[in-house]
């Protein structure tokens, strides 16, 4: 019982469980399986709509006629406008054995680029929840806030997680894993604190790089291609932030930053993570985008950063270096993944530290000064 690893996932592909509404070959599918999750795939067709929505015991397409404004066939126009509201039907349909259910979320690569996605559901009632053994189309509202893009049909923006009696760690059970098997250190090798368990890891915002210690989007870009046809160069889109004298930086009201957590973290096979939401008593400020981390992260290198991805709301926002401004959950795997995250499969932050979205070139960045 738990969070299904990735050869749980490939048995549904093959029982049909998770299919291709296009009739694709199961290998397409199966190229898309993650340690702990399935990426989704956008379909040929995306409708720009008037506002987002929740179809609340509805089916989306009675719904879509009167919020569609106009569709856009992404083979003959593939850009999605900033600020524009878009809903895409994606490439998978499901038909999931009883007890089975999902969470979606966005990719790291596409919550680094400051794009919000969530995943509908047929009558669904909430965004980004699967029901157990739900039966259908999957959809995905696609908002991008800072650049104009770029995409094409089969590009995975978001990834779907799936569980059968989803088991979140308490804070015991993480301090004694943690005791055994550190979840979490900073740079001097010191293990974090038992305390800074509070339902999950509270971690804090790194101001101490030497050189840049952020990002910030810039305002009225070019268009971001997310296609893989190019690599977009880093400067145009982003503006970095150097290391403040004084340990803190007041951050814009709707601006979208990227930061790196003070703490290094890893995620033993047993395991899966999720950046869930901060309390909002701690601040106006939005703290992530994308949340899964997949069993294995961090465990290269001895552990990997992860990235903030934070835009403060109404009013200015003081951030100083070490600041908690974040909690990462964990949950146990049913079982372990057949090929944990890291180099092995590719993945493309495995080794972070401080690191923009795989659709710009190089890592590290270097920007003309």
């Amino acid at each position: 019982m738990g969070t299904l690893s990735d050869s749980q996932i490939i048995r549904l592909i093959e029982s049909g469980g998770i299919r291709d509404s296009g009739g694709s070959s199961p290998d397409l599918l199966l190229s898309r399986v993650q340690p702990a999750s399935i990426d989704l795939a956008i379909g040929d067709t995306a409708y720009r709509i008037r506002s987002s929505f929740l179809p609340k015991g509805e089916s989306v397409a009675s719904l879509l006629p009167g919020l569609t404004l106009y569709p856009v066939d992404l083979n003959v126009h593939p850009y999605l406008e900033k600020g524009a509201v878009y809903l895409i039907p994606l490439a998978e349909n499901l038909s999931l054995p009883a007890g089975i259910e999902g969470k979606a979320n966005p990719k790291s690569s596409t919550g680094r680029v400051d794009v919000f996605t969530r995943v509908l559901t047929e009558k669904a009632q909430r965004f980004d929840e699967v029901p157990p053994g739900y039966e259908g189309r999957l959809y995905l509202e696609v908002f991008s806030r800072s650049f104009p893009l770029k995409v094409k049909p089969g590009l995975s923006l978001s990834q779907l997680r799936l569980f059968e009696n989803r088991h979140i760690l308490t804070d015991r059970e993480l301090g004694d894993r943690h005791k055994r098997y550190p979840l979490f250190w900073y740079s001097d090798g010191v293990p974090g604190e038992m305390a800074e368990f509070r339902e999950g890891i509270t971690l804090g915002v790194d101001l101490s790089f030497d050189a840049v210690v952020g990002y910030k989007a810039r305002s009225n870009t070019t268009v971001l291609d997310m296609t893989g046809s190019l690599t977009n160069p880093a400067e145009p889109f982003w503006e970095p932030i150097s290391r403040p004298e004084a340990g803190s930086l007041i951050l814009e009201p709707e601006s979208f930053y990227l930061f790196a957590s003070r703490a290094k973290i890893r995620i033993p096979s047993d395991m899966a993570g999720e950046m869930v939401e901060f309390d909002a008593q701690s601040g106006e400020l939005r703290t992530h985008y994308a949340g899964f981390f997949d069993p294995g992260f961090g465990l290269v290198d001895e552990g990997a950063r992860a990235v903030l991805e934070i835009r403060p709301h109404d009013v200015p926002f003081r951030v100083v270096d070490g600041q908690m401004i974040f909690r990462l959950r964990f949950e146990w795997m049913d079982c372990p993944p057949l090929h944990p995250y890291g180099v092995e499969i590719g993945s493309n932050y495995s080794r972070q530290a401080l690191k923009l979205s795989k659709y710009f070139e190089g890592f590290p960045f270097s920007f003309r000064r």
